[in-house]
């Protein structure tokens, strides 16, 4: 993820700007937790939960076709956590970074916290041409997190990848720069609710300035019209910790900005993910129509028509933004006003 466009709609609920509407996209979007890498040729992939992964790709950010899976044989390391034969893997989470992709997923079923997030690397992101990097980390009935909804940070020669979903909120762990892999026990957390019943995931850090902005999502997705997920948001000066909201609010006391939420016939906005490009920083999430009902996720649950969203705001609400969210020269302590 990345934060032009989110910085538009922090201050649009605020400022009597009316909330962007998602860009028009054509072709095959129909795609839940999508991420979306551009490669150096400047062509668009977008990874996203199925069985084997989905891919699909663009020219333009606009127009969608579908090329295949990341596992198109499946991937049998994953059945422990999913509980079956080539199960759905979620929330994909995608890297390009010196000519390589790094896809990190997740392996688990509805409800538990059995789980486990895998990494696959590839030169050209073409179905087949996928290297299994391996089990990242993994969480069991004995942890109080959930291992899912992977999210890597770079900073500078320093990865982490931020992981969790409702249980005890979102934690962060350290990975080395040249496996992808873990490099140490440690656990940190970075948000957590105790309000409805603990209902966050989806994390997605990104930079601008000297800030690091913490994305979530909040409450429930996938119910149609009655779905209540809602994107938030929180800043600090590390991408370790200290992430407060616009109110001062600590993230791991439950704090959170409201970015995006139901609007205009746009249902359960969330699963966000952010890239950067020629036009700014653009956010990506899969949203729901009141119609068009379609079956995905192996028959598990019927769910509406989902749509994925990608849109770009201008450098004038990014200033504005931060300008509204900078400290207070005068007194010295955070302004925090939208």
């Amino acid at each position: 993820m990345k934060l032009l466009l989110l910085v538009g709609l922090l201050s649009a609920p605020l400022t009597g700007l009316a909330v962007p509407s998602p860009a028009t996209v054509s072709g095959d979007t129909f795609s839940h937790d999508p991420t979306i890498c551009k490669d150096n040729s400047g062509k668009y992939w977008l990874f996203s939960t199925a069985p084997g992964i989905d891919i699909r790709s663009s020219t333009d950010r606009k127009n969608w076709t579908y090329v295949g899976k990341i596992w198109p044989n499946g991937a049998s390391w994953t059945d422990t956590y999913t509980g079956t034969s080539n199960g759905n893997l979620w929330a994909p989470d995608c890297t390009y970074i010196n000519g390589k992709f790094w896809v990190y997923y997740a392996a688990s079923s509805f409800g538990v916290n059995k789980s486990g997030i895998f990494l696959a690397t590839s030169t050209t992101g073409a179905p087949g041409s996928w290297t299994n990097g391996g089990l990242v980390t993994y969480t069991s009935t004995s942890n109080t997190y959930n291992a899912i909804d992977p999210n890597l940070i770079i900073d500078g020669s320093n990865w982490y990848l931020a992981v969790g979903s409702w249980w005890t909120g979102i934690k962060q762990l350290k990975l080395s720069s040249s496996t992808g892999l873990t490099t140490s026990s440690t656990v940190t957390g970075l948000a957590q609710r105790t309000a409805a019943s603990g209902a966050i995931e989806a994390a997605a850090m990104y930079k601008y300035g000297s800030y690091w902005y913490l994305f979530t999502s909040w409450d429930v997705c996938c119910q149609g019209t009655s779905s209540t997920y809602n994107i938030r948001v929180g800043r600090s000066t590390s991408p370790t910790g200290g992430f407060v909201d616009k109110s001062g609010v600590a993230l791991t006391s439950g704090g959170g900005t409201l970015v995006l939420s139901a609007h205009d016939g746009i249902y359960g906005p969330g699963g966000q993910d952010v890239f950067d490009d020629v036009d700014g920083p653009i956010l990506v999430y899969p949203w729901t129509q009141s119609s068009g009902l379609l079956e995905w996720m192996a028959g598990c649950r019927r769910y509406p028509q989902s749509t994925s969203s990608c849109y770009h705001h201008n450098d004038q609400d990014v200033d504005h933004y931060n300008q509204d969210y900078d400290y207070d020269k005068n007194n010295n302590s955070d302004n925090h006003n939208y």
